[in-house]
């Protein structure tokens, strides 16, 4: 005998043994068992889902011998004859292959026939999106007000592409995607049928390659039993679907917690070696980092415990921040493969991306490029309002936040003097930076700072870990414990925002004089009448 391929072998034949589409059973239930029929109904969904496989067992609960029932006997000759496909009242028409006004015209006037041997004649349609208006047109009738011994049953991918006309003729069930948890539960049952011995791990790979189609499961489950001389193994449906394994993913996070460059690219060249795809690790990254979001903002989201305990030390490690431009990178760093000199110069520049925007890591990398300051030539800060010594200009300034001793002196200061600087050399990025620009130095004790925050930009104050950042970063300028207190009050001198400002206006206001007092600009001018657009003056 041969073979059966197990899409077609495991077949669902009633409504028990159907997987996934509990909401649609639910309802045809009700209604074949209150006799509240209808002549009509449309099944939706992506491939793989159970439309047609739906279809066939409502045709056996409707011509059952045994009665109009939501589990028919699955022995008599009809259920038979309608499980093997050669039912004589079940027509089964491609609508894609019969799209035409006429062929569907023959289909309607075979239509007022009585059934041959059933009770009803059904009639399935499959894809009817793919008719032509004309051929919509001329079922609209039939489909509204059809003779008694008639149901149809039409199914769909693309329900937007079916005229309201039938839409409203119909009752309409959407058939959602399997979930991988009942592929795999699914997979596992049939295999244990079948004596074939399988690893968990590899049916949840077969699981999340589907996509949702059980039949594709069952085919990636058929070309898994081969590939594995059956047994089904996750390294070797790994190595058939040419998927990234978690080991490679969770050694990038690694090497990223850790701050090893070197041990990210490493992984990269073992996908290289082993000719894996950069484009799929790069959509599986993009999903971790998802779930690892999701571990931190709605750990209860995360139903799988054992991928929970997993997570959360990544949740831990990475900033809220930085995780959702981890994600970013991710998906942009994807949709730019393409355009890339190649797939595994794309995906090392992915995670050279993920590496520079790491705040720890970029503070490393700018102290590994900094001059090195030598005992005999300390860096001294500045005193207020004086000019830099010669000797003191010729050092170059090194980026690094090691504890300053010396600053301890500033207290007898005035506090807006020093202040600039300061936040000037904080190492902080994003909201904690603008929080900073827009301070002003109240007052420096022994053990705590006191910044002025003018009320126009409370805002900032909102994300109490922007705080916490600045108050690191304050503890590791000043090289001693200090607690950071912020008060609402108007600025009494220039905060480091506002002349920032100032100095770009200043920059604009000098760029646009120049412009203006060209010869050669005033020359245009005079001559053509013209004006100077002085919004698309940049300074230099």
């Amino acid at each position: 005998m041969s073979y059966q391929v197990l899409a077609r072998k495991w077949r669902p034949k009633s409504f028990a043994t159907l997987v996934g589409q509990e909401h649609v059973v639910r309802a045809l239930t009700h209604a074949l068992e209150q006799q509240r029929l209808h002549h009509a109904y449309l099944f939706t969904g992506t491939r793989g889902v159970g439309k047609t496989t739906l279809a066939r067992i409502l045709a056996k609960a409707l011509n059952c011998e045994a009665g109009i029932s939501a589990m028919p006997c699955g022995t008599c000759s009809s259920c038979q004859e309608i499980d093997g496909g050669r039912f004589v009242d079940l027509i089964e028409v491609d609508a894609a292959t019969n799209t035409k006004v006429d062929q569907m015209r023959e289909l309607l006037d075979n239509a007022v026939y009585a059934p041959t041997r059933g009770r009803f004649k059904v009639f399935v349609i499959d894809e009817v999106h793919m008719l032509s208006n004309n051929a919509f047109n001329a079922m609209l009738k039939t489909l509204e007000e059809p003779p008694e011994h008639i149901k149809f049953i039409l199914a769909t991918t693309d329900p937007q592409k079916i005229p309201v006309t039938v839409l409203s003729r119909c009752l309409q069930f959407n058939l959602k995607q399997m979930p991988p948890g009942a592929i795999v539960e699914h997979l596992g049952r049939i295999l244990e049928s079948e004596k074939v011995h399988c690893e968990p791990a590899a049916l949840r790979h077969i699981a999340k390659a589907a996509a949702g189609s059980m039949r594709d499961a069952l085919s990636l489950l058929d070309q898994a039993i081969a590939h594995g001389a059956g047994r089904v193994e996750e390294d070797g449906v790994r190595d058939m679907l040419g998927t990234v394994g978690e080991d490679h993913l969770f050694a990038v996070l690694d090497g990223l917690v850790a701050g090893d460059v070197q041990a990210m690219l490493a992984v990269a060249d073992a996908m290289d070696a082993r000719s894996l795809s950069f484009d799929s690790a790069l959509q599986e990254l993009a999903t971790l980092f998802h779930r690892i979001a999701l571990a931190q903002f709605a750990p209860q989201a995360i139903v799988d415990e054992s991928e929970r305990q997993r997570l959360a030390p990544y949740a831990e490690a990475f900033d809220r921040e930085f995780l959702q431009l981890c994600y970013q990178i991710a998906i942009h760093c994807r949709d730019e493969l393409s355009l890339a000199p190649d797939e595994y110069a794309g995906f090392t520049m992915a995670l050279l991306r993920l590496a520079a925007f790491r705040p720890e890591m970029a503070a490393l990398l700018g102290s590994a490029r900094a001059p090195v300051s030598t005992p005999q030539a300390p860096r001294v800060a500045p005193p207020p309002r004086a000019a830099p010594a010669p000797t003191q200009a010729a050092v170059p300034p090194a980026p690094t936040f090691s504890p300053a001793p010396e600053v301890r002196a500033v207290p007898d200061r005035a506090p807006g003097n020093d202040w600039h600087g300061v936040a000037e050399n904080l190492s902080l990025t994003g909201m904690a930076k603008q929080l900073a620009q827009h301070c002003e130095l109240a007052e420096l004790a022994e053990s705590q700072i006191t910044l002025r925050l003018p009320p126009a930009h409370k805002g900032l104050l909102m994300n109490k870990g922007q705080q916490e950042k600045l108050q690191a970063a304050l503890q590791s300028h000043f090289g001693r414990p200090l607690r950071l207190d912020i008060v609402l009050a108007e600025a009494q001198g220039e905060t480091p925002a506002a002349r920032t400002a100032t100095e770009k206006r200043e920059r604009q206001e000098r760029a646009i004089a120049a412009i203006e007092q060209d010869p050669f600009v005033r020359e245009v001018v005079d001559l053509f009448d013209a004006s100077i657009d002085e919004s698309t003056i940049k300074p230099v």
